[in-house]
């Protein structure tokens, strides 16, 4: 059975415009995708408990539009079919009218603790039902290196942590947001792309570069000389926003019960 969750977009995950920030709609994904790996019985009995970490490696997310605040929202997520070392995961956030907002999709790896290698699955006897069916199973986009200016040194902060002991996959959507023009309206963004290609742990500093295209914007981080993190923002020409623009003022203006 897919996993679905209905819920509220709160205060705490909105930006000044009221607008779901990027890392909270990651955090959801995340969760989401922990709680259903959880109830398929490849929960941390059998991996985090022995000494495995679940990381996502690819990310691809399409927004029609974003969530907004005091919104209801249901949030639809199944796996596809493992391939050797990865765990394809697949999402939609709906609104209250069945209208689909977000279609996501990752590739999740197990990682062992100590030696921070990906680890065989069936090593362990850990599988993962194939859920996809008819639904759609687009797999992420990779993302292309750019020759991108450094834009600043970042040093991995303690709140940024998570449980694996790096640097969480949500928080570099925070990093990408703070270095993003103030003019930009996240209101025209229309395609989310991430690649986590190393880990960044405590303390550790990186040097963060970034690229502005027509309608895009691109940063990585690189530590010690490899590369840690790749993320793509697209974003609509400012002409086709108008839509996106009054769909979001109608449900704000609407009261709230």
């Amino acid at each position: 059975m897919i996993y679905q969750k209905q819920f509220q977009v709160l205060s705490s995950e909105v930006d000044m415009h009221r607008r779901m920030r990027l890392s909270a709609l990651f955090t959801h994904l995340q969760e989401s995708a922990i709680a259903h790996t959880q109830a398929l019985g490849a929960g941390r009995e059998k991996t985090l408990d022995r000494g495995l970490l679940w990381i996502v490696t690819q990310q691809t997310v399409v927004v029609n539009r974003l969530p907004v605040y005091d919104e209801t929202l249901l949030l639809e997520s199944w796996p596809g079919k493992t391939m050797h070392l990865y765990f394809p995961r697949y999402w939609r956030i709906l609104d209250d009218r069945g209208g689909c907002l977000i279609e996501a999709s990752s590739l999740w790896a197990l990682m062992d603790q100590n030696s921070r290698h990906l680890a065989f699955p069936e090593e362990y006897d850990i599988a993962i039902e194939d859920m996809s069916g008819e639904r759609p199973s687009a797999l992420p986009k990779r993302i292309k290196a750019q020759p991108a200016p450094a834009l600043q040194e970042f040093t991995v902060p303690y709140s940024y942590v998570d449980l694996n002991g790096h640097m969480n996959n949500t928080r570099y959507f925070d990093l990408a947001a703070d270095h993003l023009p103030p003019d930009l309206s996240m209101n025209r963004i229309r395609e989310i792309r991430a690649e986590y290609t190393g880990e960044a742990a405590l303390r550790e500093t990186m040097t963060l570069h970034a690229l502005s295209g027509a309608d895009s914007w691109y940063f990585s981080g690189d530590a010690d000389g490899r590369t840690v993190f790749r993320i793509l923002l697209s974003f609509h020409p400012q002409a086709q926003t108008q839509s996106q623009n009054q769909t979001q003022s109608q449900h704000l203006s609407q009261p709230q019960t």
